[in-house]
């Protein structure tokens, strides 16, 4: 297992100074993480990362502030909402994604990510969120996207949310399904499969997801979690209520060297949350 850390966790409490590209990456290589889950918006204020901003200068330059530092980026983040009901916004969507897929085959960026949006322009779960409708309205905006993904060669990458409209392991194999493309892949995170009311279930949640997603999982997510007025509360990994045995046991027989990165970390436990999941990952 090759971990990572996201990288505008990093830093994000530091002067201004230490937020640049640059000196979130040295902080990520020195505190022991070899690849990292980028966020251009997250990570570089100031800039509004359109389609008109994602040029090929761009991808030089991500390529090489971490070639230098010897890190790689296991996913760049896209994650805004397909499903959004206003035409117009949509296809403003759309095209962040065909630009954010175009600077990752340029960067050397083997996977762009996303989760899978609500149907309304807030981002909200509603009622409708976990209906029929909104998985084909997902599915039907999802695939002129793969089908750019494929034309640049690069993986396109959907992380099932409780909260969004893939919510669970069998919604992802009807989108994996329909789409029927090898260039569409899942995000593994464990814990945003998790909700309040499937909490008492959680092994059978997550082994579910890992039986009938294994052979599409490209990259996992690695989180904790507390419960709190009624939520879920993500945290630092080996920080809250999460077990992470099985799901490690299961990267480490089915998935080997497959790049995991952390969330909700600190620069004040994100070295000691890696050395746990290390610890654990070993004695297994």
């Amino acid at each position: 297992m090759q971990l990572g850390i996201r990288l505008h966790d990093v830093n994000a409490k530091e002067p201004e100074a230490l937020q640049t590209l640059e000196a979130r990456a040295d902080t990520a290589r020195q505190e022991g993480f070899s690849c990292v889950h980028l966020a251009l918006a997250k990570c570089l204020k100031g800039y509004t990362f359109d389609n008109a901003a994602l040029t090929e200068g761009l991808a030089a330059y991500v390529r090489r502030v971490f070639r230098e530092r010897g890190l790689d980026v296991a996913v760049l983040g896209c994650y805004l909402n397909l499903a959004h009901p206003e035409e117009e916004k949509l296809r403003e969507i759309q095209s962040r994604y065909y630009g954010s897929l175009r600077v990752a085959a340029l960067a050397g960026i083997g996977m762009v990510g996303t989760e899978t949006g609500s149907p309304n322009a807030a981002y909200k779960l509603d009622a409708n969120t976990h209906t029929e409708e909104a998985l084909q309205t997902f599915i039907r905006n999802l695939a002129p996207v793969v089908e750019c993904a494929e034309h640049y060669g690069v993986t396109m990458a959907i992380e099932p949310v409780w909260n969004h409209i893939v919510f669970n392991a069998d919604r992802a194999r009807t989108v994996l399904r329909s789409i029927g493309s090898r260039n569409l892949r899942i995000i593994f995170d464990p814990v945003n499969l998790l909700s309040p009311e499937n909490l008492d279930q959680r092994e059978w949640v997550l082994a579910d997801a890992m039986e009938k997603l294994c052979d599409d999982i490209a990259m996992v997510h690695l989180k904790d979690y507390v419960r709190r007025d009624g939520s879920l509360v993500s945290i630092a990994a080996g920080t809250g209520e999460m077990d992470y045995t099985e799901i490690l046991r299961f990267l480490k027989m089915r998935k080997p060297f497959i790049q995991a990165t952390l969330e909700n970390t600190s620069n004040e436990n994100a070295v000691s949350s890696r050395r746990y999941l290390e610890e654990l990952y070993a004695s297994l």
